[in-house]
């Protein structure tokens, strides 16, 4: 009977531990999900640029009130703590949690992150989007970024850009030999690889140093922000298509060791804000593009050009020489490289008789008297 009564006390004893324990897991984990956090994020672009410059603020402002609170996040535009090329850096070691940027911009440090914001002759906007979230893009991408301590997702589209503004007509490839272009990523490889000389500046210098010759050309966005810009008071001819980003994604970045402890509830905020921003900011520049193009055309009287078919080709052929060389021996560049090369050799039988179809159809349509 005694060693019963000892046995019993020995098994409420434990029972008592281990509910108290349960309670105190339970107890720690509410103060998790109570526990408010503040966070920096820094970004490329010049403080509240439409569209791409809005995109991070409106991210904060959902992560905000989809947390009812608890998370706040802190904008900062290029500069105000580090260079605009400076965000991969700032977030990889942890001196700011994120970033938004474009990962073309980290070309020097990563050459084959490139693939994903755009590829000369590559996915636009919407097969971009396909690739990345439904054909095994974003797990490489995660992948890719994991030695940085970074986590990327998908943070805006601005569609088929422009090929940009010139200060001398474009009539062959050799109007192009020894041109200073901003042009950044793989774009600037191809150009310099026809002759030019591409030039990698962040947006808040394009202006004054296409208005004092520091270079001759330059892409940036499209008509939504090449009109706020005022990029017209500085060159006269304005070219399409924009060969070199036709569908060009933006990028938020997370400092991993800053994400992971997060509660789940908020890890997946950010997961969804981002997202959400991805596929607004692609409605945003539809919507905005084509009444600025009116104004900078019908307004400002810009001469409004298309590149001569003959160095579209040769631009292409060039851009296909280029991106089947930054593999290299690179295991998991190779990986990426042929997802994507898949996944566009793909989808473009469907879009001929979808998307291309379609639009050619309805031109044909509206052509008709």
């Amino acid at each position: 009977m005694k060693n019963k009564i000892i046995a019993l006390s020995m098994l409420l004893l434990l029972s008592a531990c281990g509910a108290e324990q349960s309670s105190d897991a339970q107890s720690s984990a509410n103060l998790e999900e109570q526990k408010n956090y503040n966070w920096r994020i820094v970004t490329t672009w010049p403080k509240n640029l439409p569209g791409l410059g809005r995109a991070p603020e409106a991210f904060a402002d959902m992560v905000e009130l989809m947390s009812n609170g608890r998370m706040k996040i802190t904008v900062y535009g290029a500069g105000e703590i580090v260079p605009a090329l400076g965000v991969f850096d700032a977030v990889s070691l942890g001196t700011v949690e994120m970033g938004h940027g474009a990962a073309y911009y980290w070309k020097g440090k990563v050459p084959v992150a490139q693939f994903f914001t755009a590829v000369p002759f590559g996915l636009n906007a919407q097969e971009m989007n396909g690739w990345l979230h439904h054909g095994g893009g974003l797990a490489l991408w995660e992948e890719l970024y994991a030695k940085y301590n970074l986590v990327p997702m998908a943070g805006g589209n601005t569609g088929v850009q422009m090929a940009g503004w010139y200060n001398k007509e474009i009539n062959s490839l050799a109007d192009i030999k020894g041109m200073k272009m901003r042009i950044p990523g793989l774009g600037g490889e191809v150009f310099e690889r026809a002759g030019g000389i591409a030039v990698n500046l962040p947006g808040g210098e394009i202006f004054t140093s296409l208005q004092t010759g520091v270079i001759d050309a330059t892409e940036w966005v499209g008509p939504y922000n090449d009109l706020t810009f005022g990029l017209y008071q500085a060159a006269k001819y304005y070219y399409y298509p924009g060969w070199q980003e036709p569908g060009p994604t933006l990028e938020f970045i997370v400092n991993k060791e800053a994400l992971e402890p997060l509660p789940a509830d908020l890890k997946e905020i950010i997961r969804v804000a981002a997202r959400a921003v991805n596929e607004d900011m692609l409605a945003e520049y539809t919507a905005r593009n084509h009444v600025a193009l009116r104004e900078l055309v019908d307004v400002q009287k810009v001469e409004l050009r298309k590149l001569p078919d003959d160095v579209l080709a040769e631009l292409y052929k060039i851009s296909e020489e280029i991106i089947a060389e930054i593999p290299g021996d690179d295991p998991l560049a190779q990986r990426i490289y042929t997802s994507y090369i898949n996944y566009r050799d793909g989808v473009i039988p469907y879009h001929d008789i979808s998307e291309r179809a379609y639009i050619n159809a309805r031109a044909d349509q509206l052509d008709t008297p």
